[in-house]
């Protein structure tokens, strides 16, 4: 059958050439991964595809954690959750795109963490306690968050926090961080805060999200008990950061502010948002 040959060619692509391909039962309702956008295939009742979508990523995730990112396959993952490979691929195309649907699934969590850090009126305990929010949200992870890296630093992979793939991802970290500096608008008698940093105002969004990605690399690699070395950095370089930002204003620094900010303008990746 199509179906079954297009699924058996995206389990070989996924690298598992020994779970036994001559299946005949398996049938893929849509190969091209109708949850990433496809609009083929059969319909779904009412919550059952949000259910089945939920049930593949959390599969998913559990493989990664016991068995590694390169080793776990779209077969196995179906075979774990009880689907068959046809409609694991109806869901998602690829291992890539379960990345994807993991990176929006922890930004939404990062973002349901930092609500009560948000409402801080200061912006260093903001800065201080939406990193640690974001530390926290990606915890359970730390085992195989390692096997990531070599799967998003090479130029292209769709897995890139740069990635055209990641753009939704990417736009709610940067969005969350430029909350963080706008501050709380409910506070009594205060209206929202314009944004500080000067010149700077526009980039500091997405200077803390990469700020951020640098912190979040280091803890990939924190071998420390509960990763408290990690914690301690964050503790550390978030003060830092917000005089860092209140040094922007000073009438002094403000021609190297404004060159820093036309070289990021010259930078910027083409389409990116702010």
């Amino acid at each position: 059958m199509a179906g079954d040959d297009s699924a058996k060619l995206h389990d070989q692509n996924d690298g598992d050439h020994s779970d036994g391909d001559h299946h005949d039962g398996e049938r893929a309702e849509d190969t091209r991964g109708g949850g990433a956008g496809g609009d083929a295939g059969r319909a779904q009742p009412p919550g059952r595809g949000a259910a089945t979508r939920a049930l593949i990523l959390e599969t998913a995730l559990a493989s990664f954690r016991g068995q590694g990112y390169e080793r776990t396959t779209m077969r196995g993952i179906a075979q774990s959750a009880g689907v068959s490979l046809g409609n694991a691929y109806y869901y998602f195309g690829s291992k890539e795109h379960l990345v994807q649907e993991f990176y929006d699934a922890i930004q939404a969590g990062h973002r349901r963490r930092a609500a009560e850090a948000l409402r801080s009126p200061d912006l260093a305990d903001r800065l201080r306690r939406v990193i640690h929010a974001g530390i926290d949200e990606m915890t359970r992870y730390h085992s195989f968050a390692g096997s990531f890296i070599k799967v998003a630093i090479p130029p292209g992979a769709a897995a890139s926090p740069f990635s055209q793939e990641s753009t939704a991802a990417r736009d709610a970290a940067i969005g969350l961080f430029r909350d963080v500096l706008e501050g709380p608008a409910d506070r009594p008698g205060a209206a929202r805060s314009k944004a500080p940093g000067g010149p700077l105002a526009p980039d500091l969004p997405e200077l803390l999200w990469l700020a951020y990605l640098g912190i979040t690399l280091f803890w990939v690699y924190d071998t420390s008990p509960g990763q408290v070395r990690t914690r301690r950095l964050v503790d550390a370089i978030a003060p830092l950061i917000a005089r860092s930002i209140a040094l922007t204003r000073v009438p002094v620094l403000r021609s190297v502010a404004d060159d820093l900010h036309a070289l990021l303008s010259e930078l910027r990746l083409p389409g990116s948002r702010r």
